[in-house]
């Protein structure tokens, strides 16, 4: 039972909720987290405004909901603690990255296409809690897009064509859509190809999603041209206006959705101006349906 002091407003009329009432960090150290998670499974996409949010609230809040997702464990150092990741512009010293070849840069540009975070690795991730650090005076928004409410929509000559296949992902298609050179870089070839189920069923309320990102390259049944064609349809549809959501960002805002049923990209910006975001992958656990979708390579 949520609690009258959590109030919620629509983000739009087809998913995602502002909250407000009580605030973000308050959640696991009250013993509410339930209430929250709750919310998440009900409507994909959660935004609080304007919050007192550190580092360590971050933490704690990612762990309730799970597994903290660590791409890097296996390049620390022994005793090197994990630390919070930054989509940021920003060097280590403060000072703006460079040319529009910097491979920081390409990979910020690849943040610009509709993605799933995490359906390249073997287990992916179940939300992304992102927060607001640094932002610009313009630009550099955040857009969200409901696979779920599209999935719903979707005309059944469109479903057909997707629904009982399974669909293979891998970290250096959506890194070659961008540049061909930053697609060679290591980190886009740690992880083997993984092939998920295309229909991600939430276990708590059944309710569909369509689950493909910018990775996606191969639909069961299909040959790589025409799973190409296939793909872009389905995203093309799913970034639909009436199912996306676009947040401008301002200092302390926080934004938690499912990745089961959420597409997500950032928009450009005046590449001079600073921007940072913090964020926290989680990733997914059987009890949030994942070996259900996953299908053997």
């Amino acid at each position: 039972m949520i609690k009258t002091d959590i109030k919620t407003a629509p983000l739009t009329p087809a998913f995602g909720v502002e909250v407000s009432g009580v605030a973000l960090a308050d959640f696991v150290p009250s013993g509410r987290f339930d209430e929250l998670r709750a919310l998440f499974e009900e409507h994909s996409a959660l935004l609080f405004r304007r919050q007192n949010f550190s580092d360590s609230d971050h933490m704690a809040l990612a762990q309730a909901f799970g597994p903290i997702e660590d791409r890097k464990a296996d390049e620390r150092k022994k005793g090197e603690a994990f630390e919070i990741p930054k989509v940021t512009n920003e060097a280590i010293d403060k000072s703006l990255k460079g040319g529009t070849m910097d491979m920081q840069r390409l990979q910020l540009e690849s943040n610009f296409l509709w993605h799933a975070d995490s359906t390249f690795i073997p287990t992916p991730a179940l939300t992304n809690i992102l927060i607001g650090r640094v932002v610009t005076s313009e630009g550099g928004a955040t857009e969200l897009a409901s696979t779920r409410a599209a999935w719903a929509a979707m005309p059944e000559d469109l479903k057909s064509r997707i629904r009982d296949r399974g669909i293979w992902h891998h970290y250096s298609i959506s890194r070659a859509k961008i540049s061909p050179e930053l697609a060679k870089q290591p980190m886009f070839h740690k992880w083997p190809a993984t092939h998920w189920k295309a229909v991600w069923p939430n276990p708590v309320n059944g309710r569909e999603a369509l689950y493909i990102a910018s990775h996606a390259y191969k639909v069961d049944g299909y040959d790589e041209a025409k799973s190409r064609v296939l793909l872009d349809e389905l995203m093309d549809f799913c970034t639909r206006p009436e199912f996306t959501y676009s947040h401008n960002w301002e200092v302390g805002d926080v934004l938690i959705w499912d990745q089961r049923a959420t597409l997500h990209r950032g928009t450009p910006w005046p590449f001079e101006q600073p921007r940072t975001l913090s964020s926290i992958c989680v990733s997914v656990t059987e009890k949030d349906g994942v070996e259900e979708m996953r299908l053997s390579c």
